[in-house]
């Protein structure tokens, strides 16, 4: 198998997962919060960059790199890690969620998706099989099923036909899936907010015996508490000894409240995507950068983080920097923003490792949300 999980140890407080993730480049502690790079690049940021602010493992978009410049160029090079001269791990979505929210046009039918590219309008296919196929080219350690994530609030009824098509997917893309020893292709479970429905897809894809599961369609528009119930009864279901990720799941209370509940990797492109608008994690809370109140700010970002960002600039030169529109700004806060995390998982684990990640959660609570 490409990869696989070692449950190192269990918080006695909270009962959240300390282990290793084995893959073919490298070996990274869990639970791990991985930096989104859409089109083979972290947003802003240069590899050596990214190696500072991520663990070493970081995403691609099958999407996107299949539109823009192509599953076959990237190929070319070798793969997305020639492509982007990264040489950490990589792990690839399946498509599925861009063909489903990027395009207004779609016809979803047994064989796969017809549906407009979200520029030019064109009309695109994609079946399982197309997506296991560009993802082999994509070169990623990790490669996802294609999936259906509809919209969380889909009535009943859909939500089954839905799921049951997902699952038919997934075996689809399991035959199609010839690279195993390379490349590790997880399971995704569906099902909205019935956790029948979700527990029926889970049961379907462990009897496939994926190396690892993801849980998706969720931080789509639900409420937090939705989302916690909907994991507080499907990650109990899925396999201990392999990893659970959860997709596109990436604030800070949000991976907290994720890791409790036994999940061990997290995605997301809001990090990146907050800085470009000028907001930034930090222990006190977010903070809005371009506000006047900042103005005059000598202070750093954020006094408890030890990152190039905090130990180096003021409040006021950030906001300067937004505020006359220079791409400075951007790089720096997606610096800080990637780096907060990265420290905040490091933290995580310690707790967990301590059996004090109810502690740590209380204290980091008080602070972030005072």
């Amino acid at each position: 198998m490409a990869i696989t999980y070692e449950l190192l140890h269990t918080c006695k407080q909270t009962g959240a997962r300390y282990g290793i993730l084995h893959t073919p480049h490298g070996d990274f502690e869990t639970p791990i919060f991985m930096p989104v790079g859409t089109k083979a690049t972290v947003k802003t940021l240069e590899n050596q960059e990214i190696k500072e602010v991520s663990d070493g493992l970081i995403l691609g978009n099958t999407y996107h790199l299949w539109l823009e410049p192509g599953d076959d160029i990237v190929q070319l090079h070798g793969g997305i890690r020639g492509f982007s001269k990264w040489d950490g791990a990589l792990l690839t979505d399946s498509g599925g969620f861009q063909v489903f929210s990027l395009s207004d046009i779609r016809k979803i039918t047994e064989e796969g998706v017809e549906f407009r590219h979200h520029k030019s309008g064109a009309k695109l296919f994609m079946s399982p099989e197309d997506s296991i196929r560009i993802q082999h080219n994509l070169g990623a350690d990790i490669i996802m099923s294609f999936d259906e994530c509809p919209p969380f609030d889909s009535p009943y009824d859909y939500m089954k036909q839905s799921i049951d098509r997902t699952i038919r997917w997934a075996k689809r893309g399991l035959d199609a899936h010839n690279h195993p020893d390379t490349q590790a292709l997880f399971g995704i479970v569906q099902g909205g907010p019935f956790i029948d429905l979700r527990t029926h897809c889970a049961e379907e894809l462990i009897n496939m015996d994926f190396p690892g599961y993801s849980i998706g369609g969720l931080s789509v528009g639900e409420t937090k508490e939705e989302m916690y119930r909907v994991l507080d009864e499907v990650t109990p279901i899925l396999p201990e000894s392999k990893p659970r990720y959860l997709m596109g799941v990436g604030t800070p209370d949000d991976i907290i409240e994720g890791v409790i509940r036994g999940i061990d990797m997290f995605d997301c492109v809001n990090p990146t995507r907050m800085a470009r608008h000028g907001s930034a994690m930090t222990s006190q809370g977010r903070i809005p950068i371009k506000n006047k109140i900042y103005e005059k700010d000598l202070s750093p970002l954020d006094t408890e983080c030890d990152c190039k960002v905090c130990t180096t600039y003021t409040k006021s030169y950030l906001r300067h920097l937004f505020k006359s529109e220079e791409y400075l700004g951007p790089r720096l806060i997606s610096y800080h923003n990637l780096y907060f995390l990265k420290n905040l998982m490091k933290n995580i684990r310690n707790a967990i490792q301590n059996d004090q990640l109810g502690d740590f959660k209380a204290n980091f609570f008080s602070k972030y949300y005072k």
